[in-house]
């Protein structure tokens, strides 16, 4: 169970912002889309193939460094 506590003088947007995303690195908010519709076992077993190949391969990829655009003068 995810907990909040508001802090003092937080805004109440600031606040569910925390919310959300807790509830998205949790997992929480995919597993409710998920659940919305029905998925046939065989479309479930090839997501979860799906996704132990791509937690494999980024196991496995060297960490690349991500450049960042320069801003132009202007």
């Amino acid at each position: 169970m995810i907990r909040i506590h508001i802090r003092e003088g937080e805004p109440l947007d600031k606040t569910l912002r925390r919310l959300r995303k807790l509830c998205n690195n949790e997992g929480i908010t995919k597993g409710i889309k998920r659940a919305a519709y029905y998925e046939k076992p065989s479309q479930k077993k090839r997501r979860r193939e799906r996704e132990r190949l791509k937690a494999i391969r980024l196991a496995n990829s060297p960490r690349r460094k991500i450049r960042k655009k320069k801003k132009k003068n202007r």
